[in-house]
């Protein structure tokens, strides 16, 4: 019961709350704009229910379609990322053998370089 009269008492408030602010002009003006345009807005769907249903239509179907693009371009990263941490070993065993190769050389430190920064890449795609 205690419920009931909170709600009702909410409710008297809120109505003398409004009763009184109209007592300003300037609020009873904005007021009087603020019905006029919505009810122009109501009116105007009540007499043209079709083109709302039809932009609600159109726009449903955009959103779709962006869902849609969306969903291919993650699918589509997320297959060249699989690719990428598939090649990422092949290629550091190539570097490995071509290290191989020119540590017989003086460049080796040129190779040994380019092999700590394909690790430090791979140690940071893992993550």
């Amino acid at each position: 019961m205690g419920k009931n009269l909170f709600l009702k008492g909410m409710f008297y408030g809120a109505l003398a709350g409004g009763a009184l602010s109209l007592l300003d002009k300037k609020t009873r003006q904005d007021m009087k704009v603020n019905v006029k345009k919505a009810y122009e807005q109501v009116s105007y769907i009540v007499r043209h229910p079709g083109e709302i249903t039809e932009n609600v239509k159109e726009s449903a179907e955009k959103i779709r379609n962006t869902i849609e693009q969306v969903s291919e371009d993650i699918s589509y990263i997320t297959g060249k990322v699989d690719e990428l941490r598939e090649l990422t070993p092949q290629v550091k065993e190539v570097i490995k053998e071509t290290k191989s190769t020119f540590s017989k050389h003086e460049d080796s430190t040129l190779v040994e370089d380019l092999l700590k920064e394909v690790d430090v890449e791979e140690v940071s795609a893992e993550k």
